[in-house]
């Protein structure tokens, strides 16, 4: 069990397979400040969940173990993930992105409300940058960086068959472009937007999406519709129309 930022590190380099990787992340205590956090909204919970039992862990990647498309988002929700012990599951968010992974083909049902639900895929893996929920949705500096060998291992394992990474969102898109620093075209750093495909040195596509938060929704920032788009571009750069 890592309980420091030195002892992530090691875990992660050494960590052989991805049941490896998500055994070990699904245990770690290195931040102070997430471990209190997840732990505290577990007990306490909210009033329309007060009867469920919570996850109250740090939250693994889900999906394929070689998947051709990875989904980069930032982190676990306090009422989602940090309940239901799947990223991006339980919340409106997640709401909104597995409808459209299902509409895209890349999923076998429209709906994820638990880790046990029947969900799967041949095709994606759906991670988060930061495996906490943290407070007010910021995790801080030090706390992405402590983080992030997690993610440098799990891309170490399944990056041989991914061949699009798409980002939920402008932390998501820096997180990878950090993962991605050796891949990245010799130009100006790459910009996020909605809709942003960036060209990879390896034959990979990164491409860039709004994040499908409550706010962004319910505002019109971003649509059904251009989720759609971006995930119907992504199966389809992938070799995955169906």
């Amino acid at each position: 069990m890592a309980a420091d930022a030195a002892q992530v590190a090691t875990l992660a380099a050494a960590a052989r397979d991805i049941g490896e990787v998500d055994a070990q992340v699904s245990v770690c205590r290195a931040c102070p400040r997430l471990v209190a956090w997840r732990e505290e909204v577990a007990v306490t919970k909210r009033r329309s969940f007060a009867g469920e039992p919570y996850w109250g862990r740090p939250i693994t990647g889900w999906g394929s173990a070689q998947p051709k498309i990875v989904v980069l988002g930032l982190a676990p929700a306090a009422q989602g993930g940090n309940r239901t012990g799947r990223v991006f599951t339980g919340d409106r968010s997640g709401d909104q992105l597995f409808a459209a992974l299902h509409r895209a083909g890349l999923v076998n049902q429209p709906a994820s409300v638990d880790a046990a639900d029947g969900l799967s895929t041949n095709d994606i893996r759906v991670i988060a940058a930061v495996r906490c929920a943290p407070p007010a949705n910021k995790p801080e500096p030090v706390e992405r960086a402590t983080c992030e060998p997690w993610l440098t291992a799990e891309w170490r394992l399944i990056a041989p068959s991914v061949r699009v990474i798409v980002t939920l969102g402008g932390f998501g898109w820096q997180a990878a472009l950090r993962l991605l620093a050796d891949d990245l075209p010799a130009q100006v750093k790459p910009k996020f937007g909605h809709g942003v495909v960036v060209e990879l040195a390896s034959g990979r596509q990164l491409l860039g999406c709004y994040h499908p938060s409550q706010q962004n929704m319910f505002t019109g920032r971003l649509t059904p519709a251009m989720l759609d788009d971006v995930f119907t571009d992504a199966a389809a750069r992938a070799g995955l129309r169906r």
